[in-house]
């Protein structure tokens, strides 16, 4: 599969999230999202430069937002997630795995919530959450919560299933 191939193949399955995807297919669309944000960064720099503006009280800078690296990253948003759920199933697991990571994230934020309760958590007191016997139990769910994007990056490399499973034939059947 070649590089123009999987990028069109990615984008002609925008909204398909059944099926499965080559590993070729997922990190050349990664490669594709990388380098073209690389690009509409320079050209966002080169069309909404970063602002000065003096005062009195010295220079303060306003940076743009940059739009056509905005428009870039919504544009391939669904497109990239996608491709991952179906690279998730290509390995034999559900597309579901794809979002471990922020089910984990979610999972912290609420047991930090009830452990120390809501309230220091709302007013950014992160001494009071971690206090007491809490700290351990956090600190266990913190480490788990920033290796489990590296586990998804881990399954993501893994090589598909050479035979059927349960998302339907291998993808290089299909070509």
């Amino acid at each position: 599969m070649t590089f123009t191939r999987a990028v069109s193949r990615c984008f002609r399955n925008y909204l398909t999230f059944s099926g499965r995807a080559r590993r070729k297919e997922y990190w050349y669309f990664v490669l594709f999202i990388f380098l073209g944000s690389i690009v509409c960064g320079l050209i966002d720099t080169a069309l909404f430069n970063t602002e000065h503006i003096e005062t009195v009280s010295g220079t303060i800078e306003v940076e743009n937002n940059g739009p056509v690296a905005t428009a870039f990253g919504l544009a391939t948003l669904i497109p990239a997630v996608s491709a991952g759920w179906r690279r998730m199933h290509d390995t034999g697991r559900s597309g579901l795995y794809l979002v471990y990571p922020a089910i984990v994230v979610i999972g912290v934020g609420l047991l930090a919530g009830i452990i120390a309760g809501f309230a220091p958590l709302a007013v950014g007191d992160f001494g009071a959450v971690v206090s007491g016997g809490s700290a351990l139990i956090l600190g266990v769910a913190l480490f788990v919560a920033f290796l489990s994007p590296l586990l998804v990056i881990w399954w993501l490399t893994r090589p598909g299933d050479p035979r059927e499973n349960a998302y339907g034939p291998p993808p290089a059947a299909m070509d």
